[in-house]
Parts: structure tokens; sequence; C-alpha cells
């Protein structure tokens, strides 16, 4: 099992390894008075990495009105309840909220007609948000270039159906995106990678901002039913770029090691057929359960195509490696015999290769906390606070 050595290497750059508070982060928000900044997000209808950035764009402009599509409460984060949720008309269509993906025709033109007022409109986008039309500045948060207009194949692989919409509606949504990008005064991205694909998709010149970690490790812990120290952790969507069925497939030839896997999705039941009794798939868990599950596992696996992935940091915020795939946003969260290890693709034999060298690794736990706190929430809530405010007139 990989070996945490507490005293075995320096943090890298002077970081304290702290997950708090960065110098000169701005907690109140209280100079962004009413009307000053207004929010849009795609949708708020999942638990997910994007859904948790809102969150803290909420924490660094309290009391900014949130704008979006679909507004489903009991299926996202607690916290959007306590803010002002503004959802479009569309949201009162019957089971768009519960499955966004049908809402996919009519996006586009409900983004367009929707007019948000502030000396700042703050887009967090990966596809539609940054298509409203805002009286103002208008900042883009962009995750990703619409994955269904750029990377259409491996989006809708295992959706059938989805694929010929994709398909048909391919070009004028393209021509969409390209006119809604260039409304925007400023470009923010999330990983190098994203910056990248956005000066190929645009040829936009995006600042890249890293996401922050919200999970505090020294919250409370709850025990996960069924579950024993030592297993291997999997968090993701269980949709098929995420590649969750190589993690599987790597554990079968892995039978000594336990894989626990956190998520749901459309891939759920054809991954519970193939898992062995080595693999339990356990479905949603809150945040006290998250802490116990990073604090008692062994390391973190993850093969997706992410734009940038945040359970290797929130494992390391825990003092916990992981084996990741080499792609997309991972490279600019671990590094390389230190925090975690690269597998080249996301097959099972160079994901159960990777798990062996985790095995055969010495980790330092004070050098992983560290490199967690450079993500911490604090540090994007200064930088984010300070780019707007370099807008304003006063």
């Amino acid at each position: 099992m990989p070996r945490i050595d507490s005293l075995r290497r320096v943090p890298p750059d002077g970081a304290s390894g702290q997950f708090g508070p960065a110098d000169g982060a701005h907690q109140s928000g209280a100079h962004f008075g009413r009307g000053r900044v207004a929010l849009v997000h795609d949708y708020l209808t999942q638990r997910g990495g994007a859904e948790r950035v809102v969150l803290s764009m909420m924490k660094a402009f309290p009391g900014a009105p949130l704008h979006t599509a679909l507004f489903e409460p009991q299926a996202t984060f607690d916290g959007f309840s306590g803010g002002v949720v503004k959802p479009m008309p569309l949201n009162a269509v019957p089971g768009l909220r519960r499955h966004h993906r049908l809402a996919l025709p009519a996006l586009a033109r409900a983004f367009s007609r929707h007019h948000v007022e502030a000396e700042v409109v703050l887009c967090s986008s990966s596809g539609w948000a940054h298509g409203v039309e805002a009286h103002g500045a208008k900042f883009v948060y962009c995750y990703t270039p619409a994955r269904w207009l750029y990377d259409t194949e491996r989006y809708t692989q295992g959706w059938p159906v989805a694929r010929p919409i994709a398909r048909t509606l391919r070009a004028p949504l393209v021509r969409w995106d390209k006119r809604a990008a260039s409304t925007a005064d400023r470009y923010l991205t999330l990983s190098f990678a994203v910056k990248r694909r956005i000066a190929d998709s645009y040829g936009i010149e995006a600042e890249v901002l890293h996401p922050p970690t919200t999970l505090d490790p020294t919250g409370p812990q709850e025990p996960v039913e069924g579950q024993a120290a030592g297993f291997y952790l999997c968090i993701s969507r269980l949709l098929p770029y995420k590649n969750v069925g190589a993690i599987v497939a790597a554990f079968e030839q892995l039978p000594s090691r336990r894989l626990v896997i956190v998520g749901t999705g459309p891939e759920r039941q054809q991954l519970q057929r193939r898992a062995g009794t080595n693999v339990q798939l356990i479905g949603s868990v809150s945040d006290a359960q998250l802490r116990w599950l990073y604090a008692n596992c062994l390391a973190v696996v993850a093969a997706g195509h992410e734009d940038f992935g945040l359970s290797p940091i929130e494992a390391a915020a825990f003092g916990k490696p992981s084996a990741v795939l080499q792609w997309g946003g991972y490279l600019d969260s671990i590094v390389p015999d230190e925090t975690g290890t690269f597998f080249a693709q996301p097959d099972p034999a160079h994901i159960a290769e990777a798990v062996d060298r985790l095995d055969q690794t010495h980790w330092c736990e004070h050098a992983l906390r560290a490199q967690a706190a450079r993500f911490a929430e604090p540090r994007f809530i200064a930088r984010l606070q300070e780019i707007v405010s370099e807008s304003m007139t006063s």
C-alpha cells in the first residue's frame, strides 16, 4: 500500500501546508454592493465541480443574484437555497429540471433572450451562460468550450439518442457559441489545457484561475456503512468520458486491493454488473461521508478526461496521493512523484501499473497538504474579487 512519510520532503515554493486563508484574501465582499455584480450559471441540476465553484463565487460576492436556466434544489447543493437564485422561464417546463440534456435545443435561445444588468456580469459557463445579454461588463469563467460542439463524439458516447441531435444542431450552435464568446470583455478559465482550447476555439487569451477546493479536511466526518479503511477511492459522475469502466477493469487485475466508487450517472448499472467483489459503487455521499472516505482511503484513482479535476487536490488536502490520467487539468494539479503518479492511457493495464507505482512510493504528507493549499478557496476568492474590482468605476 502507499507509504505516507510525514518528514521526507519540504513543501514546494515555501508553502505552509495549511489549508486555510491566503494572505490578502478578501472574505467579506462588502464593497460589492447591490446591483454591482450578478452571476450567471448554465443550470443548477446536479452536484459537480462547477456547482462548487459557483458557491465560491457567491461567497466572493454576497447577495449577488444568480441567474440560471434550470434550478432543481433537491438535485444540487443546499447552499444555493440560501442565495438569490433567478431561474429562467425554461425552468417551468416539466421534466427539464430532472433531465437537463433534454433542454439542449432550447438553451441557446433562452440565454440569448435573457437580460442581466449589473456593473459586472460574471458568467460561469461550460457552453451556455456566456450567451446571456449583459448590460455591463461581461466576464466569463469558462470550464471548457462546449463539449457537445467541439468534442461531440466523445461527449455523446453512450447516449445514442443525443448523438444525431447534437450533429444536427452543431453547425448553427457553433456559430452562436463563437458570437457569444466574442461579446465577453474578459475570459477566465480553470487550467492551462482549457486556456489552449479557448485560444483554438475563439482566438481569446484567457487568464488561468484555478478553481478552489472547498471541502475542509478539518470538518466533521461520518463513517460510510460497510466500509473499512484501506481502500482506493474513485469519485466521478458515471459518464462514458470519465472512464470509470477502465478503473473497474483495472481492479480485476488487482484482486487484493479494494476500490470504492462514489458517484451516480447513466453508466451505474453497467458498471455494477462488471464490478468484482473487490469493487463497490456507493452512489452519492454527504460532505461528512466524503471527508471520511478521503481520510480512510489509501489513494485516489481518476481516469476521466477532465478539464481540471478536483478529487486529487481534495485527496492531497487529506494527505493522500493520486493516480490520474496524464491529460488536461490533472497536469496542473499533480506534481509527479510528489503528490501523485500519471498513467498515459485510460486503459486497465496502464491504470493497474500506476496503482502498483503508488504502492511502491513513499509519499510526504506535508508536501501533499502544501500542494492542496495552493488551491484553497480564499486564494480563488481574493483573485476573483481583484479582477472584478479592476473593472468597477468606484
